[in-house]
């Protein structure tokens, strides 16, 4: 299968996990699937300096800069089958 179907289908299996992942696997998720879509992180982040989980998710794809698309998809893939396995 194809990794660009693999990973539409992590992204849609990644909404109907059982149970919640915690906050630091959602911010991973999160960050591997902007890294996925749109490469590396573009701004600055937020202007707020108090929006802590604005800040944390761009802290989180920058982390991730020089990452290709096609690992970052990969990546997601393999957490979102690990996620549903132990689950």
């Amino acid at each position: 299968m194809e990794l660009t179907n693999q990973f539409e289908e992590a992204v849609a299996a990644s909404k109907t996990l059982p149970e919640k992942p915690s906050n630091e696997i959602l911010l991973q998720l999160y960050a591997l699937y902007k890294q996925g879509t749109t490469g590396d992180v573009d701004n600055d982040g937020p202007s707020n300096p108090f929006d802590f989980v604005a800040k944390a998710k761009h802290e989180a794809w920058a982390a991730l800069k020089g990452k290709t698309k096609e690992a970052a998809m990969q990546e997601y893939v393999d957490l979102v089958k690990k996620l549903k396995e132990n689950n």
